[in-house]
């Protein structure tokens, strides 16, 4: 199986910050994306980075990268996680959303179980965090027509871990025991994942 982690935003994305500026999206998305990767990586399984560039790659790009490994191989022989942070208001101002939570494309989808998986994993890794959901179709996953999730072609899911809008939040993640509890949240899931389809 490829397991494609995405990273989400470049150094060159406007936004995506802190509104005291410390805490810059692209790079903790890297840092947790390169750790997750590594440790797949060091359990034997096949994870690739999908943007290792530190600039922002097109959606567009990062799909046909993922479509074009699919065309070849099998759709059903890769996944996709993005990982990303949260954020609500203007950008200017510390507001009071917090916690995690986890995207799939609209309908019942391969993803869903993919998602599960993770969500699991944040209920252990991320115990002291709310656990955002929208249950209305009996699963935690929120259902969104982003475009990583609807135009790769393997089941594909987006992860948001935690507020960089949020003050306490925010300081929270910058610290190694946040980025490691969510590393291990992804590591775990996937993991997990990968059992329920032996």
């Amino acid at each position: 199986m490829k397991i494609f982690i995405d990273n989400g935003h470049g150094r060159n994305t406007a936004g995506k910050r802190s509104p005291d500026g410390q805490f810059l999206e692209y790079y903790y998305n890297r840092i947790v994306a390169r750790r997750v990767t590594a440790k797949l990586q060091a359990l034997g399984l096949d994870a690739e980075l999908l943007v290792p560039e530190e600039d922002d790659i097109s959606l567009a790009e990062r799909c046909r990268r993922v479509n074009a490994w699919c065309r070849v191989n099998g759709k059903e022989n890769a996944i996709c996680v993005s990982i990303h942070f949260n954020a609500y208001g203007n950008g200017s101002a510390w507001t009071s959303p917090s916690g995690w939570s986890i995207y799939t494309s609209v309908g019942n989808t391969a993803a869903d179980r993919l998602a599960d998986c993770i969500a699991e994993a944040a209920a252990v890794h991320l115990s002291s965090m709310k656990l955002r959901g929208e249950w209305s179709d009996g699963d935690i996953d929120y259902e969104e027509g982003f475009y990583l999730l609807r135009h790769t072609l393997c089941p594909c899911v987006l992860t948001e871990n935690g507020f960089m809008t949020n003050e306490q939040e925010c300081h929270w993640l910058m610290t190694e025991e946040a980025i490691e509890s969510i590393a291990m949240t992804h590591v775990d899931g996937i993991a997990g994942y990968l059992l329920t389809l032996e």
